[in-house]
C-alpha cells in the first residue's frame, strides 16, 4: 500500500465481539495500523490481550486508562482515524453515539474522529426493531454513518430473527472501500459479469464450467472501492456479493445476454469476465431423460455471444473489456479476439499453471489493446483487477 492508512476499532458489549478479531488480524496483515478502543462491557467478551496481539497496539478500554502511553488518546486516535468500525454495536452505544453522549472510551474518541464512520449492529431482535433504536439508526444516517444491516438467523439467547451481526467479508469489504476509495472512477458506471453458467439438459442436469467466479468479484469490488457504481451480473458461484454493488444473478448463457443487453448502454466500462457457456443443448426434457442401453448422443446449438453484441452496438466513448482463456496459442487467439469482437481490451490469461486459472486467488495475464500489449506476471486476483481497472480508466 503507498501509505500506512489507521483503523479505529470500536467494541462493544455484544456477543459477536469475539468475530471482529478476525477483522483485526485481517487488517493488521495488510499492513494497516489498527487501534482499538473497547467498552468495559465488551471486555468481559473478549480480554483487551486478544486484540493487542493481534494488532501489536495497547487497546484502551477507559479514558482514565494509565497502561497507554498517550494520556489524551481518546482525542489522538479518533484525530488521526481515517476509518472507524463499530461492530459489534450495541443498542447502547448507537444511542450514545446518535446523541452525541461521550461517557466511556469508545463514544468519547468517536466523537473526536472526522472520517468515513460505519457501524454494525447486533443485538437482540426486539431491541433492534425498538422504535428508539430505529431512530437512532436514522439519526446516524442523517449524520453521514454508513450502517451495514444486521442478518437474520438464529441468535446468541437461541430466538431466530434480524440483530446477528453482518458476516464479516462484507464488514471487511466496508472498511477497505473506506480506507483505500479513490477517485479514479468517481462518477463511472461499471458492469461486470461473473461465474459460470448452466446449461439444463434436464430438471437435473446442466452443462457448466470450472469458474468460480473469483476473477469477477474482485473486479466488482475493485471498482466500487474505485468510486464507481457498480453492477454484477453473476452466474453460479458460492461467494458473497461485494459490499454496495447491485448484483443480479443469473442462470444460462441466454439470460446473461438478456441482462447485460439490458443494462450495456449505460454502462461506461463493461468488463465480461463471466465464464458463458459457447453451447447449450438444442432440446430442454421436463422430465429426467431415463439412461438406456448404449450410448446417447446430446445435440448442442451456439449461444448468443454476448462480446461480440456488445462491441458491435457500443456507443462512442464506452470501454468493452473481455477476457479469453485458452489452452494454446493465448496471444494470438487472443489478438484475434480483440479484433474480431470490437473490444477495446482483451485480458489473456492461461490455466497452465496452478497458479492461475479456476478456483485460485491469485492470476497472470497480458492486457492487449489495440496499441500494446502489458504483461502483468502472477498477483492477487483483486491486484490483478485493479491493473485491469486502471486501464479501461486510460482507456476511458
Amino acid at each position: 500500500m503507498p501509505e500506512k492508512k489507521n483503523l479505529l476499532l470500536g467494541v462493544s458489549g455484544g456477543i459477536a465481539a469475539y468475530k471482529v478479531c478476525e477483522i483485526a488480524s485481517y487488517f493488521t496483515k495488510k499492513g494497516v495500523n489498527v487501534n482499538v478502543v473497547m467498552t468495559e462491557h465488551a471486555a468481559e467478551f473478549v480480554a483487551p490481550l486478544t486484540f493487542e496481539a493481534l494488532t501489536k497496539n495497547h487497546v484502551y478500554t477507559s479514558l482514565f486508562d494509565g497502561k497507554g502511553n498517550d494520556p489524551v488518546a481518546h482525542v489522538n486516535l479518533g484525530r488521526t482515524a481515517d476509518a472507524v468500525l463499530i461492530a459489534p454495536a450495541t443498542a447502547n452505544i448507537i444511542a450514545k453515539l446518535a446523541n452525541g453522549i461521550a461517557d466511556d472510551m469508545v463514544s468519547t474518541t468517536v466523537l473526536a474522529a472526522s472520517c468515513k464512520k460505519i457501524i454494525a449492529p447486533a443485538m437482540f431482535t426486539g431491541m433492534l426493531e425498538n422504535p428508539a433504536t430505529q431512530r437512532n439508526l436514522e439519526q446516524l444516517r442523517k449524520d453521514g454513518w454508513e450502517i451495514i444491516e444486521s442478518e437474520s438467523g438464529r441468535l446468541a439467547c437461541g430466538a431466530v430473527g434480524s440483530g446477528r451481526l453482518a458476516e464479516i467479508p462484507e464488514l471487511i469489504s466496508a472498511v477497505e472501500e473506506a480506507l483505500f476509495a479513490n477517485e479514479q472512477l468517481l462518477g463511472k458506471r461499471v458492469l461486470i459479469t461473473a461465474g459460470a453458467t448452466r446449461e439444463s439438459l434436464d430438471p437435473v442436469r446442466f452443462i457448466t464450467n470450472r469458474s468460480s467466479g473469483k476473477m469477477g468479484y474482485a473486479l466488482a469490488k475493485i471498482a466500487k472501492t474505485m468510486g464507481a457504481e457498480v453492477t454484477l451480473i453473476s452466474g453460479k458461484t458460492e461467494i458473497r456479493p461485494p459490499h454496495g454493488v447491485s448484483t443480479v444473478f443469473v442462470e444460462s448463457a441466454e439470460d446473461m445476454y438478456n441482462a447485460v443487453t439490458e443494462r450495456a448502454a449505460c454502462a461506461d466500462i463493461i468488463v465480461m469476465s463471466a465464464a458463458v457457456a459457447d453451447y447449450t443443448p438444442a432440446e430442454y426434457s421436463d422430465q429426467k431423460i431415463k439412461k438406456s442401453e448404449g450410448d446417447n448422443t446430446l445435440v448442442l446449438k451456439r449461444t448468443k455471444d454476448i462480446l461480440s453484441s456488445i462491441g458491435r452496438t457500443k456507443p462512442s466513448g464506452q470501454v468493452v473489456v473481455g477476457f479469453s482463456m485458452e489452452t494454446e496459442n493465448l496471444l494470438e487467439n487472443s489478438r484475434k479476439k480483440l479484433l474480431i469482437k470490437n473490444a477495446d481490451m482483451i485480458v489473456a490469461n492461461s490455466i497452465a499453471s496452478e497458479n492461475t486459472g479456476f478456483g485460485v486467488d491469485t492470476n497472470a495475464a497480458v492486457l492487449i489493446t489495440k496499441t500494446g500489449e502489458h504483461e502483468t506476471g502472477l498477483m492477487s486476483k483483486e491486484e490483478l483487477a485493479e491493473v485491469i481497472l486502471k486501464k479501461a480508466a486510460e482507456l476511458l
